[in-house]
C-alpha cells in the first residue's frame, strides 16, 4: 500500500528532500516544494500535500541491461557460477530464443523496471548469425509498444573476433542501423585487436552509430583492451559517443598502470558504466574458495578525472547474474555499499540518472521546473534511511500521475521452461 495518498491533476509536494545536485545547487540533500501540473514539474500550485521530508528522485536511467537473456535461470542455470559457465550455458540456451520467447521474457523484465521507476533502458542483444534476425525485430516491436513508458535503446553483442569487413558482422551492423541501434562489441586480448577496432569504428561511422563495449571483464591484469579502444578512438578521430562497461581488470592491475590507463580514458572522452552486482557475482569465483578480488572498477579515480561514470543493472536471473529485477534503487543501494559511494562526493545520484541519460542520448533527467514529472518518492528523509530498506512501498509518478506498481508473477513464464 502507498505510504501517502496523492491527488490527481495539479498539486504540490510540500517539504520533500531532494539531491541538491539534481537542481544544480551546491551541497547534498535539501528541502524543497515541487509543483506538479500537466505532467511536468512546475512552481508550487494547486492543493498542497505535506510530505514530511520524504525523498524524491527522478525516474531512473538503466544504461546497461540484457533484456534478451533475462529470466532464463529456470531452464539455464549456471553450473558453477563462473564467467565461462555463464557464457557456455547462454550459448546453449540460444536454441530456445524464438521471437515469442525473447519477446515475453523481455516484456516481463520491462514491466518490472517500469514498476520500480525506470524511464529509459539500453539493452544489449546477443547477435550471433541467425539470432540477430530474430532479436532485433522483436526489440523494435517492444520499443514501439513501450513508447511513452520506457525509452528503449539496443546494442548488438558479439565477440571482437567477429569484426571482418567482408564477414557476417556486416549484416549485423546493417540490422543495427536499420533499427536505429548502437553498435556493440565484447573486447578481449587477441592478436590484431587495434586494426580490428579501427575497422569497427569505420563501420559505426559509415552508419552514423554510437558504440558500446563490454571491456576487460576479467581479473587478469594483463587484459588491457581498454587502452586499445582509447588508442583506436584517438587515432581514428571517431566522434560518436562511446560507452565502455565492466573494466574489471583495472582493479587487479598495478596502481600506476591503472591510473595511466584512466588518464587515457579521460583523453579519449569515453563514458564508463559500472556493473558491480554482476561483477561481484562472477569475478574471482572458485569452488570452495572465498573470493579475494571482486572486480569492481575504479569509479572514484574515474570521477576525479572528469570521466562520466554510470551504474546499471546488467543481467537479471540468468547465468551471468542469478538475481536482480531491473530495480535501480537496488543498484543504487548495492553500488553505494560495494563501491563506497558514501563518505564521498554528494552528487553520485547523477550516476543513476542524468549521467547515463547524457551518455546514451536519452532525454535529460532533472528535478528543475519544466522537467517531466517522472518521479520516484521514497519514505526516507536521508541517505541512510533510503539505503537501509528496499523501498518496496515507494510511489512512482509518470507524467505526474501515480502508476500501478504491481509486479508481474514469475508463473507467467512457466510454460517457457517446460
Amino acid at each position: 500500500m502507498d505510504f501517502k495518498t496523492l491527488p490527481t491533476g495539479a498539486f504540490t509536494l510540500n517539504n520533500v528532500t531532494v539531491p541538491a545536485s539534481l537542481l544544480d545547487q551546491p551541497g547534498d540533500l535539501i528541502r524543497v516544494d515541487l509543483g506538479i501540473a500537466d505532467g511536468k514539474i512546475v512552481a508550487p500550485t494547486g492543493p498542497a500535500v505535506d510530505m514530511a521530508g520524504v525523498m524524491v528522485l527522478p525516474a531512473f536511467v538503466d544504461a546497461h541491461t540484457h533484456l534478451d537473456k533475462g529470466h532464463i535461470m529456470p531452464r539455464a542455470a549456471n553450473p558453477d557460477g563462473t564467467f565461462m559457465g555463464a557464457l557456455t550455458t547462454v550459448k546453449e540456451d540460444h536454441a530456445n530464443w524464438s521471437s515469442d520467447d525473447v519477446r515475453r521474457r523481455a516484456d516481463f523484465a520491462l514491466r518490472c523496471a517500469y514498476a520500480h521507476g525506470t524511464r529509459a533502458i539500453r539493452t544489449h542483444l546477443d547477435s550471433p548469425p541467425g539470432q540477430d534476425d530474430i532479436s532485433w525485430p522483436v526489440f523494435a516491436e517492444l520499443r514501439d509498444a513501450w513508447a511513452g513508458r520506457i525509452d528503449l535503446q539496443a546494442a548488438c553483442l558479439g565477440g571482437c573476433d567477429r569484426v571482418e569487413i567482408d564477414g557476417r558482422f556486416l549484416h549485423t551492423a546493417d540490422l543495427v542501423a536499420q533499427y536505429g541501434g548502437v553498435l556493440g562489441l565484447v573486447t578481449y586480448p587477441m592478436e590484431g585487436l587495434k586494426p580490428l577496432l579501427v575497422k569497427f569504428f569505420a563501420l559505426a561511422a559509415e552508419r552514423h552509430l554510437p558504440v558500446d563495449f563490454h571491456v576487460d571483464e576479467t581479473m587478469d591484469p594483463t587484459s588491457e583492451t581498454l587502452r586499445t579502444i582509447c588508442e583506436a578512438k584517438l587515432e581514428t578521430g571517431f566522434d560518436a559517443p562511446i560507452q565502455v562497461g565492466h573494466l574489471c581488470s583495472l582493479s587487479a592491475q598495478d596502481e600506476t598502470r591503472a591510473l595511466d590507463t584512466l588518464d587515457l580514458v579521460a583523453k579519449a572522452g569515453l563514458n564508463v558504466v559500472s556493473l558491480p552486482m554482476c561483477n561481484m557475482y562472477l569475478q574471482d569465483r572458485d569452488t570452495g574458495r572465498t573470493p579475494r578480488r571482486r572486480g569492481v572498477t575504479l569509479v572514484h579515480e574515474m570521477k576525479a578525472r572528469g570521466i562520466p561514470v554510470s551504474f546499471a543493472s546488467d543481467n537479471t536471473r540468468d547465468p551471468f547474474y542469478a538475481y536482480g529485477d531491473l530495480d535501480m534503487i537496488e543498484v543504487l543501494r548495492e553500488a553505494t555499499r560495494i563501491a563506497h559511494l558514501d563518505h564521498s562526493d554528494p552528487d553520485w545520484i547523477r550516476a543513476f540518472s542524468s549521467t547515463p541519460a547524457r551518455a546514451c542520448g536519452f532525454a535529460p533527467t532533472s528535478l528543475a521546473a519544466g522537467a517531466p514529472a517522472d518521479l520516484v518518492i521514497c519514505p526516507a528523509r536521508n541517505w541512510t534511511e533510503l539505503m537501509a530498506r528496499p523501498q518496496s512501498n515507494r510511489i512512482v509518478l509518470r507524467d505526474g500521475a501515480v502508476i500501478d506498481r504491481t509486479l508481474p508473477d514469475y508463473a507467467e513464464l512457466d510454460d517457457l521452461f517446460e
